[in-house]
């Protein structure tokens, strides 16, 4: 498994695993917590966030095909994602989490596609089904683990410390990140020297 696989992995397994913590609780939350919470209102707070994401990433996506800086635009993404869990802390009304929840779909829009595209393309031969395999295993199992973990977090410290300690494992999946864009610098470096060498020695053909 190449390095640019693991490091999309790791970095999803903390991103997925600590929003996991959320999933089971955010609509207690804001039924409970917030002026203007209802089920209802968590409900449309969602369609927002799906929506978002929807008519953000199909044209997005066009764009990302044609230009090289798909990791650039996945570590915008994932940092928008990382920092949401800190906007729920400082809700106080619904209208909050609506602008959060597009905040949300935003993020996500510009991660989804570049993210796809960079673990497409570095896929290993003929393991691909091992590797999306294993990149499901691993994530269904985080996202599990951390439901439970999160419901537990809230009931016993709060919702408001649940929301720090996704936040915090979410800024670590998105640190993870970076490791792309040296390997990406690297790359660009090599790339340079072979072309001077091969330059220098066609000038001394005669």
């Amino acid at each position: 498994m190449n390095k640019t696989i693991k490091l999309l992995m790791i970095s999803d397994i903390f991103l997925i695993s600590g929003l996991g913590l959320i999933a089971p609780i955010l609509a207690i939350y804001i039924k409970e917590n917030l002026t203007g919470g209802t089920i209802f209102a968590a409900g449309f707070a969602s369609t927002l966030y799906l929506v978002t994401k929807c008519i953000v990433q199909l044209p997005f996506s066009k764009y990302v095909d044609i230009h090289d800086d798909k990791v650039k635009w996945l570590m915008l993404g994932a940092l928008i994602t990382s920092i949401v869990p800190f906007g729920y802390i400082f809700s106080t009304n619904i209208q909050h989490i609506y602008l959060i929840e597009i905040m949300y779909g935003i993020g996500s829009g510009l991660a989804f596609p570049t993210w796809l595209g960079l673990w497409s393309v570095n896929l290993d031969k003929k393991q691909e089904s091992y590797e999306w395999s294993l990149y499901s295993t691993l994530t269904g199992l985080g996202t599990a683990l951390t439901a439970a973990v999160g419901a537990a977090i809230a009931n016993y410290f709060g919702f408001k410390t649940t929301f720090l300690l996704v936040g915090i494992i979410s800024l670590i999946g998105w640190s993870i990140l970076f490791g792309l864009e040296v390997k990406k610098e690297k790359l660009s470096k090599i790339k340079n020297i072979h072309y001077h060498k091969q330059r220098k020695y066609t000038d001394k053909e005669p």
